[in-house]
Order: structure tokens, then C-alpha cells, then sequence
């Protein structure tokens, strides 16, 4: 990210899109801010769409507070529970592959869990397609994990598109099928057991990503170790 701001950028967004402009670097921060407080409503939801595909502000200098106006908006429009905003949000996990983006991976799930259930069917049939890359498919199944973790309700929905994807154990690359482990996990999937120890036993799990079939058992309470 080394390229500039245009002078005319600042002009390109309205109040108050344009102050996530200015919100910089959100590391350290382990709790997002409360975005809404800053005046945004679901009218700034299309704004704000283009804010996160925003190629001048995505590809500003590394070391500007603009480079990261993106981020905080799709974190605003999670926080809208913008569903307008589930497919274009989708649409960035491709930055995984083409701008090593990990912020992507890291931290736009979360912005779909605050969206949540209506981005459940979009999500699915995005993590089951293999024309996709496995980075953007981990994004895919964090995404999932993050709607069951916040959403309760729909976290039956949620471990049934993990558990069918990583079915698919053979298909799917070592990597991915740790992360979907690793995401059922988080949802306390015992359910989801057996087809865990068939990806084992084939060897089809990259234990640095979770662990091996004996430390799954114990995150499951399936062992005493």
C-alpha cells in the first residue's frame, strides 16, 4: 500500500462517513467503538459500501490513518446490520488472495456475525464453492462461526454448513479443514465428531491449525486426556 490520497478524497464522503477517514490503526483496540454513536444510519449504508471497495483508500499509503477507513467501514455497517452490505462484504474476501489482505480473514467476520442470520445463506453456498480460493473460504466459515457465536439461535444452521463442508474433507485443501474444525469447535459441535475423526484418520487436517484428533477430543469434553 504505498500509493496517495488524491487531495479531492476527503471530498468524495459525506458527514460523518468522511470521519472514519481519521479513526486509523485499530490494533491494540481489542473492542470496537461504537461506530453508531458517531451519528451513522442505515441511510449511510450505501456510502458506505463504497467506502469498503474503495481502491484509493485500499491502496493508500501503509502508514496513513485513510488506509484504514475501509475497515472501519464494514465494521459500521456490521454494527447497521446492513444486509444490503452481505454480498459486497462477501466480495472482499478475494483481498486474502490479491492484496494479502489479513485484516479480511481477521476481522471482516465479525462484521458479518453483526449482520447476521440473513448472511447465512450467501455465506454457505460461498464456502461450499471450490472455484473460491481456501483463504477466502476460511473467511466464509470464520464468518459462519462469528453469525452462531452472537446469533443462538441460528447456531444449528451455522454448524450444519461447517459439518457439510468439511464433510468434503477430501476435496478441501489440510488448512481449510482445520479451520472448519477449528470454527465447529468454537460452537461446541459435538455432533460434528465423527466426520472430525474420519478427516484425521485420512489425514486431511493441518494440526497446527487446531491440534490433532486427540486434542479435539478433549476441547469436545469426548476425553479426559
Amino acid at each position: 500500500m504505498n500509493g496517495q490520497i488524491p487531495n479531492q478524497i476527503n471530498k468524495a464522503y459525506s458527514w460523518p462517513v468522511d470521519k472514519l477517514l481519521s479513526c486509523g490503526d485499530p490494533s491494540g483496540n481489542q473492542n470496537w467503538p461504537d461506530y453508531l454513536a458517531m451519528g451513522f444510519e442505515p441511510t449511510h449504508i450505501p456510502e458506505l459500501i463504497r467506502m469498503t471497495a474503495d481502491e484509493a483508500l485500499n491502496n493508500a499509503d501503509s502508514e496513513s490513518s485513510e488506509v484504514w477507513a475501509p475497515l472501519h467501514a464494514w465494521r459500521t455497517l456490521g454494527q447497521l446490520r446492513a444486509e444490503a452490505a452481505i454480498e459486497p462484504l462477501i466480495g472482499l474476501f478475494e483481498r486474502i488472495v490479491k492484496q494479502e489482505d489479513d485484516w479480511v480473514l481477521e476481522d471482516l467476520p465479525q462484521a458479518l456475525g453483526e449482520i447476521g442470520p440473513n448472511a447465512l445463506a450467501a455465506l454457505s453456498t460461498y464456502l461450499a464453492d471450490p472455484s473460491h480460493g481456501p483463504g477466502p473460504r476460511q473467511a466464509a466459515a470464520q464468518s459462519l462461526n462469528k453469525i452462531g457465536q452472537r446469533h443462538p439461535e441460528s447456531r444449528d444452521q451455522c454448524v450444519a454448513a461447517l459439518n457439510y463442508q468439511l464433510a468434503q474433507f477430501k476435496q478441501n485443501g489440510r488448512t481449510l479443514n482445520g479451520m472448519l474444525i477449528s470454527c465447529l469447535l468454537d460452537l461446541d459441535a459435538v455432533e460434528s465428531a465423527p466426520v472430525m475423526a474420519q478427516a484425521f484418520a485420512a489425514k486431511k487436517v493441518d494440526q497446527s491449525v487446531v491440534g490433532d484428533w486427540e486434542d479435539v477430543q478433549m476441547m469436545l469434553g469426548l476425553s479426559r486426556g
